[in-house]
């Protein structure tokens, strides 16, 4: 067992990175351990053998040759008795939330940074032990209450620590010390250095700089000429300096809502739609603005006579998109709104946000091959009403045409936008 002090020094911090194992895979294995338990495990978007593509897989997967972007019907012919598992991820927030509850007994400087990974500021935290105490205690809790595996890195920083939780999978504790540092890490390649993508260590091969430790003795005026700002940042981490604190972000009560109160009381569905598609499509901007998904959405209802209703409901995946929103937001309403009754006020709030880079994977697994012409041409929409203003484009719906023709049909008002052509693929 080391000292204390080599984890507490005087004027130091002691950072935690807790990663979950193949989560997703590991949270089906610990909901039906007689059916997956140490089983070949892939969970994909589609279960259909041409276009499925495997997101995670189990270790008994990987050890029989399965690796993340195999498509199933590659992972099937490497291992036929694969199971294929279509993603839950109302269960798997619920997995997420339990075993930060468990690491946030231990401190209240918790960063959640996805689903399945945390930082945890714990140099206050001795009262529960050394930092090789906790790390083990909470990978054992997490392991008998949850049944799942994690993995944890113990350093003096995020960064040292987030490379220490990789080092030894599944189930690994890692320390990794400054002092350490030039040991084990500078004779590794630079893109293994977290923070540093393929692009950046081309660059760097360019230079000749093909491993961390090249990095680190590279002249910091020249990496600041190549990279700009991060050049130095680059610098640093080579030699294992993080000075980025631990932001505490217990799951806050955000929301991005919008409401209209009606020049007149409306009864009629076409109308309530129409109104809806302007919500949806308003409460859709913001959140893009933000860089944020929503996995809540929530109407509001108001009568003449002042009497409100809110109902929501929780999508299977994240979303930024208004022709979701909006669908979901019709689906709600007829279910709990008697047709007929006049209406006064309509809303859309969204909630249970998250950072869209978080949500990266869940939405790759779902229209995977569509996803980027809906968000290229998202995109566009979106430049051309910051340049031409809100009303540069509008739905068919928002014009009085058929409802059902939801934002499928953009129309573009206004002389100046005549030159776009705007155009949604659609596949048969």
């Amino acid at each position: 067992m080391r000292n204390v002090e080599d984890y507490y020094p005087t004027k130091g911090r002691v950072v935690l990175h807790v990663d979950m194992n193949a989560f997703y895979c590991s949270v089906h294995e610990a909901e039906e351990p007689e059916k997956y338990k140490d089983q070949p495990t892939a969970v994909a978007g589609s279960v259909e053998l041409r276009k499925g593509v495997i997101v995670t897989c189990s270790y008994a997967a990987r050890r029989l040759g399965i690796s993340t972007g195999m498509t199933v019907s590659q992972g099937l012919k490497k291992c036929p008795q694969l199971f294929v598992i279509s993603p839950d991820f109302h269960l798997y927030r619920k997995y997420s939330k339990a075993f930060m509850a468990i690491a946030y007994g231990y401190t209240p400087l918790l960063q959640a940074v996805s689903i399945d990974e945390c930082y945890l500021d714990i140099t206050g935290s001795k009262q529960f032990g050394t930092p090789l105490e906790i790390a083990h205690e909470i990978q054992s809790r997490v392991a008998s209450e949850l049944g799942l595996p994690c993995s944890i890195g113990i350093a003096p920083n995020k960064l040292l620590a987030k490379m220490a939780s990789d080092m030894k999978k599944p189930r690994g504790i890692t320390v990794l010390r400054l002092r350490d540092v030039p040991q084990l890490l500078w004779d590794k390649p630079c893109n293994d250095l977290f923070g540093i993508g393929r692009k950046t260590a081309e660059k760097l091969k360019r230079m000749s700089i093909y491993t961390i430790g090249q990095l680190a003795a590279t002249d910091e005026r020249l990496l600041i000429e190549r990279f700009g700002v991060n050049g130095l940042w680059m610098k640093q981490a080579a030699h294992g300096i993080d000075d980025s604190p631990v932001i505490e972000e217990r799951e806050k009560n955000k929301s991005i809502g919008h409401t209209t109160t009606m020049p007149r009381d409306i009864n009629d569905m076409e109308d309530v739609q129409r109104v809806m598609l302007n919500l949806a499509d308003q409460v859709a901007r913001r959140l893009r603005r933000q860089n944020l998904m929503a996995q809540t959405i929530q109407i509001t209802i108001r009568t003449p006579d002042m009497v409100t209703v809110t109902r929501s409901q929780s999508l299977g995946n994240v979303t930024d998109s208004a022709e979701e929103i909006y669908r979901e937001a019709c689906d709600l309403y007829r279910r709990h709104f008697r047709g007929g009754k006049p209406v006064r006020l309509l809303g859309i709030t969204l909630q249970n946000l998250l950072p869209k880079e978080d949500a990266a994977l869940q939405l790759d697994l779902f229209d995977y091959e569509k996803q980027p012409k809906k968000d290229s041409l998202t995109r566009v929409m979106d430049l051309l009403r910051d340049k031409f203003g809100e009303d540069a484009i509008l739905t068919a719906g928002m014009l009085g045409d058929d409802p059902s023709t939801l934002i499928r049909n953009h129309k573009i008002r206004g002389t100046s936008l005549q030159k776009f052509d705007i155009q949604e693929n659609q596949e048969e």
